[in-house]
Formats: structure tokens, sequence, C-alpha cells
């Protein structure tokens, strides 16, 4: 088991890493938390991530390399701040970007910005995805070179706000009593920007086939979604927020519906936890942040990760961040 608990870069705050084996290297794609001042609350203003760093490691056991400020908001037309949480892919011969920011109306879309290299420098597109909107994407290719994009978050990731099909800056979430609202999901076009057709909401149940309600914080889906394939099925991880859990569903379809499974990372220091689950040179990894360098600031993380082990039933083995030595 690879030791938890250590950062792996110190001289930057780094969070909501998405992690790849790229060209035989592992690349992890953080955002980039900033030193500031500004307050506080469930609206997000404290993360005011302005740019995105690529990170590598030649190994698990090796010192990681910060490639240093790969796309900055400024080069992003479309875009006005929080370049939140991104991901990366590699498709046509070509590294995509793909990233969450505020507009210049102050809502959340989804943008692409590509480089011939998984170190960048990235090149963002004009224009953001139409039709895009809330935040954290994730871009999972399937065995037939589909590509999906995961997306979504409540409360600052505006997911919400968007149950009409359009924006409305006064909606709430469904009554605690109602089904959770899910990620969407939306299948790539082959040039990577744009949607094939409209996103759907993906059905997150339980056992049962009951749809897991808005008031059950344990389970519900929040904010972050992850897609990873292991022994046929599509596994797809996500927070929880308010109980700050990162859990996890099963599907035989990459559309869903997701059953319920259960718990991957218990709660680490700050209010958010983020992740990715990869596999690399035959073993499996969850990358993940805390505060715990920052001694508990909310709005600087530092990347760390662990080995995540499967049980032979496919289920995965809850892992502690914290244990005793």
């Amino acid at each position: 088991m690879t030791k938890p608990n250590k950062p792996i870069v110190t001289h930057i705050y780094t969070a909501d890493p998405s992690a790849h084996v790229f060209e035989g290297k592992l690349y992890i794609y953080p955002s980039h938390d900033l030193e500031h001042d500004r307050p506080s609350n469930d609206n997000g203003d404290q993360y005011a991530m302005e740019d995105y760093h690529v990170l590598s490691m030649d190994d698990v056991s090796a010192a990681c390399e910060d490639h240093g400020e790969v796309l900055h908001v400024k080069d992003i037309p479309w875009a006005s701040k929080q370049l939140w949480a991104p991901d990366a892919a590699y498709k046509n011969g070509k590294y995509y970007l793909v990233f969450p920011a505020r507009d210049h109306e102050n809502i959340f879309r989804i943008g692409v910005a590509t480089s011939s290299s998984p170190a960048g420098p990235f090149k963002a597109e004009d224009n953001y995805i139409p039709g895009s909107f809330s935040i954290d994407p994730a871009v999972f290719i399937d065995n037939d070179e589909k590509a999906y994009v995961y997306f979504g978050g409540l409360w600052g990731g505006q997911l919400e706000k968007w149950q009409t099909g359009s924006f409305n800056p006064d909606a709430e979430g469904p009554a605690p009593t109602e089904p959770a609202l899910g990620p969407q999901v939306a299948e790539l076009s082959e040039d990577m920007l744009t949607f094939k057709e409209e996103p759907k909401e993906i059905s997150i149940v339980d056992e049962d086939g009951h749809p897991i309600l808005a008031g059950d914080e344990d389970r519900r889906f929040f904010e972050g979604p992850w897609v990873h394939q292991y022994n046929g099925l599509y596994y797809l991880s996500y927070s929880t927020g308010t109980t700050h859990k990162i859990v996890y569903a099963v599907s035989e379809n990459p559309l869903g519906p997701f059953v319920f499974k259960g718990t991957i990372l218990k709660p680490v220091i700050g209010w958010t936890t983020h992740h990715s689950i990869v596999e690399f040179k035959g073993k499996w990894y969850l990358f993940y942040h805390d505060s715990s360098l920052s001694k508990g600031l909310n709005h600087q993380r530092s990347v760390k990760f662990t080995e995540l082990t499967y049980n032979e039933d496919g289920t995965i083995q809850t892992i502690d961040p914290y244990p005793e030595d």
C-alpha cells in the first residue's frame, strides 16, 4: 500500500486532481489554489483560481514535476474568472484540457483547450462548448472510442439552476424527499469540441432500484463526477459535498443507471473533497486533496494519492485518509 498523506507538491496549492497515464507517465491536471483574503461562502467565491499547472510523475515513488502554468484565464476569450476542476483526454493525436469557468455573464460553462503535449501549454478555443453548463467536467473514452463528458456540481456549481433546461438564478434543488439531482453526461463529437446531443441526467439508484433522494446526504451526488472502468463495469464516483465523502455507484452502461455501492474515501481536512481514479503499472490509485498543508484553509488545498484496492466482488475498499501509524 502506498502511504497516503504526503502532498505531491508543496511549492503551490493544488486541488481537484484528474490523473491520467499518457506516454507511460502519470500526468495530473489539478486546479491551482491562490493565497487571498476573499470571503468564504456557499457560492464558492473563496475558490478564485486563475490558471492551471500540469504535474507529472515517472513513477509513484518518483518526485513530482511541475510543468508550470499551461493556461491562464486571461487567455480564454469567453471566460471571466474561476478556473475550477479540469480534466484531460487524448484523442485525434492531440491532448484536450476540458475545464469550467464563469463566462462574462457569471454563468459557469465548460471550455476546451488543446496541446500537442500532455504537459502543455494549452491553447483555448474561442468559445465554450455550446449548451454546456455547471462545473467539474470529467472525460471518459470508452473501448469503442466514444468520448463522454460527465459534469455537474450543486450550490456554487449552479447545477440546480438548470433544471428547466435554461439558467434560472433563483432555482433551488429538489426537496429532501424527492430524487436527488444526478450528474449530467453528454457524448462528445469526434473533434471533442461540441456535444453530439443535449446532456442527459444520470440516475443513481439504491440496490432496490429506487432513486437516491436529495435528503440522503451520505449517498446523493453533490459534485466531482468521475467515471472509470474495471472488469467490464463502469464506476461512477463523486463527492457527497455536505458529508464530505467520496462514494461510488456501478453500472453496465456508461449512461447508467448507476447502482450505489459504498464509500471510497472518508472525509478529509477541509470542506471540499475531489478525486480521480487511475490504473498505473498494474495498480490502481486514488488521487484526492485535503487542506492539511494549509492547516485547514478551505481555499488552499494539496493533492495527494494512495493505492486503491478492489475486493473479489468488484467493490472498493474504503480508505481512511489518516490511518494510525
